[in-house]
């Protein structure tokens, strides 16, 4: 079955985490999507814990699933030409090098897009291609700290907190993945490609919608509110009796019901708390009272009740009971491929499918260097003396 990128070439310069999320994604809906990488040692995240027992990285499998590994050394000039070729036969080149590094070794989007003028050419950075910033290095947990998001994070007058995932790099490998289908339709409507510039700080910046929202209203510089909403009330986690927690997020139509199953009379008849502005000026009474009462509830049970009384609610689940939740089963969420080396392996599969089809299948992580004969045949068009050339001298 092909997918709704199958014909699409891209030339993946990247490593690590963000934009190798978004190349995956391009491969397994449908793209041929080509990983360059040290000749030796690879990609850097292939030396990573979780290691599996043949001594693959279980973090590498999270990221480079359905790709081609070819092996390359971008600082000879033999390598570099074997790139230029490359490119100049992709549609989309992803890179994620500090800004300037490709452009001195002549991989560039200047030096590749004369000789293929349709390239989608997608650079991702820390800071982007422009600014005072723009050659620092950056890392996950530093733009959660520079951005505000770790200042976001965490209980009211506690220290502040990571995220409980990678959320810059997700998230930035997303907005990749956002410039490579922008580029391709761009140039379906023009012919010609472009250079898009993903700054990972700007990622994050952008995920302050709402806390620039009320910045830009109130003046109000936000602050840690643990789980709770700073401007809704109540949405919030409780713990229940029986030492679960869960979460319940509701607005004034909800207000009553929920009360109801709790047995709040009292709450659900003030007339001070009718509105959610009333609930958000009293907020230490009512989330007082709240959770007095969850507490007198076992969590399965109380989450059901509210469910059936149309109260948004949900379970505080760990990572292993979110992934075998009934719900999850059923829309195939976990995956597997058999890799090469470890066998049969779980992966989680793309979160995108046809609803006339099957979700995409897990790609298999490819072994460092397992396609480079083959793409340096097919795509650069190399003969077979020429690519033992390369690797007697050490380029792949």
């Amino acid at each position: 079955m092909t997918g709704p990128l199958d014909g699409v070439t891209v030339l993946d310069f990247s490593r690590v985490l963000a934009a190798p999320l978004a190349t995956q994604a391009l491969a397994e809906l449908g793209a041929t999507v080509v990983k360059v990488e040290r000749p030796g040692s690879g990609d850097e995240t292939r030396g990573f814990e979780p290691r599996l027992p043949h001594g693959e990285s279980a973090y590498f499998f999270a990221f480079n699933r359905g790709k081609k590994s070819v092996t390359l050394d971008l600082k000879d000039p033999r390598g570099r030409d074997v790139a230029r070729r490359l490119a100049a036969r992709a549609d989309v080149v992803v890179e994620n090098f500090l800004p300037g590094v490709l452009d001195r070794l002549g991989l560039g989007y200047a030096d590749l897009c004369g000789g293929n003028p349709g390239l989608v050419y997608v650079s991702a950075t820390g800071f982007g291609q422009t600014g005072p910033d723009r050659a620092r290095k950056g890392y996950d947990t530093v733009f959660q700290a520079l951005s505000g998001v770790m200042a976001m994070t965490g209980e009211p007058g506690g220290p502040p907190s990571k995220t409980g995932i990678p959320v810059a790099d997700m998230t930035s490998g997303l907005w990749v993945l956002v410039a490579v289908l922008s580029g391709l339709a761009g140039r379906t409507a023009t012919g010609r490609g472009r250079h898009l510039d993903v700054s990972m700080m700007d990622v994050q910046l952008s995920l302050h919608a709402l806390n620039a929202a009320r910045l830009f209203a109130f003046g109000e510089d936000p602050v840690r509110t643990g789980t709770e909403h700073p401007g809704r009330v109540p949405s919030a986690a409780f713990q229940a009796g029986d030492g679960g927690w869960l979460h319940i997020s509701g607005s004034d139509r909800h207000w009553r019901p929920l009360c109801r199953v709790l047995g709040l009379a009292g709450l659900a008849e003030d007339p001070l708390l009718q509105d959610n502005s009333g609930r958000v000026e009293q907020r230490d009474r009512v989330m007082k009272a709240l959770r007095g009462a969850i507490a007198q509830h076992d969590r399965d049970p109380l989450v059901k009740e509210l469910l059936a009384a149309d109260v948004p609610a949900g379970a505080v689940r760990s990572v292993r009971e979110a992934l075998a939740d009934p719900h999850t089963v059923a829309r195939g969420v976990v995956g597997e491929f058999t890799h090469p080396a470890e066998g049969p392996f779980p992966a989680l599969r793309t979160p995108l499918r046809e609803t006339a089809g099957e979700p995409p299948a897990p790609g298999v992580p490819p072994m460092l260097g397992a396609d480079t004969d083959d793409v340096l045949a097919n795509l650069a068009g190399l003969g077979g003396e020429e690519i033992e050339g390369l690797r007697a001298a050490g380029v792949i």
